[in-house]
């Protein structure tokens, strides 16, 4: 593969022309097709030259033409069957190095696609994003990085800190697992059809071993009951999780745990979230 076979490749506009494909709202689609910032996010993947990429939505396949530039084997996760007669012609141009997928994403494992190292690259659906992120972390051992485009809103709410209005769920559970970096923004004239707000590309890096020790679905329990009641303290945020596992109240949960009971949701670090569902464990038997 060569920069003579992208020279060869007609530009993506005269393909979505070709072919008439019209962006679906329905599936949250936004076609990037600025090749320089599609080679730009491979750029931030780092070295996609071994094991397998895993692209999700790609569409009339502007990332996609980048990723197998850079010497990627593509695995290609598609429903819409519009888009795979487009995908057909650039698997050809790249003999043995673009596999379609035809499925909903949220049906695949793609913790299991292709032999390991696997990284995903992948301009993610509005629509979908954080649903897909939340299934991947499941599985996240099998990855090796995510280099993923979102909303900016969401982006921001992957990295963001404690005390911050962007703090919450889906901070702890991201950052518990990996290495949050925001790496660059993109404006919404850059898609056909531009979306209403600015993309934001997120790497995302697994850890070795969890931020702190946890069992997943407690702590997803106790951040649901903490930021369920976002603007309260904790000592009524927990109220009934505390007296559902066996404490007293939940200013005692909190002070065992070494926690202010009057402290809201959004000041607290990961680990102290943790520490929390290890006691939500341990007085509930559940280990």
């Amino acid at each position: 593969m060569t920069s003579d076979t992208a020279q060869t490749l007609p530009p993506l506009r005269d393909i979505i022309a070709r072919h008439h494909l019209d962006a679906d709202k329905s599936l949250g689609q936004h076609f990037l097709l600025d090749l320089n910032l599609c080679g730009r996010i491979v750029r931030a993947a780092g070295d996609v030259a071994t094991g397998t990429t895993i692209e999700i939505g790609p569409g009339p396949g502007g990332l996609t033409r980048a990723l197998l530039e850079a010497g990627a084997n593509v695995i290609a996760v598609e429903k819409d069957t519009r888009c795979l007669p487009i995908l057909a012609e650039l698997a050809a141009a790249y003999p043995g190095h673009l596999t379609v997928v035809e499925s909903d994403a949220m049906r695949v494992n793609c913790a299991t696609l292709g032999p390991a190292p696997r990284r995903i690259v992948a301009n993610l659906p509005y629509n979908v994003g954080t649903e897909l992120l939340l299934q991947w972390l499941e599985n996240i051992d099998g990855f090796d990085s995510l280099t993923l485009m979102f909303q900016q809103e969401v982006a921001e709410r992957l990295a963001a800190e404690p005390g911050s209005k962007a703090y919450g769920r889906l901070s702890i559970m991201t950052q518990w697992l990996c290495e949050v970096a925001l790496a660059f923004d993109i404006n919404p004239r850059a898609f056909t059809p531009p979306p209403k707000v600015n993309s934001t590309v997120v790497s995302l890096r697994p850890r070795a071993r969890p931020l702190a020790p946890a069992n997943r679905k407690t702590l997803e329990k106790v951040t649901a009951a903490a930021f369920g009641q976002r603007r309260k303290m904790l000592r009524q945020s927990l109220k009934t999780l505390a007296a559902a596992t066996g404490f007293a109240d939940a200013t005692t949960l909190c002070m065992a745990a070494h926690i202010d009971p009057t402290a809201r949701a959004e000041t607290l670090s990961v680990a102290q979230f943790c520490a929390l569902a290890n006691l939500v464990d341990e007085n509930s038997g559940a280990g």
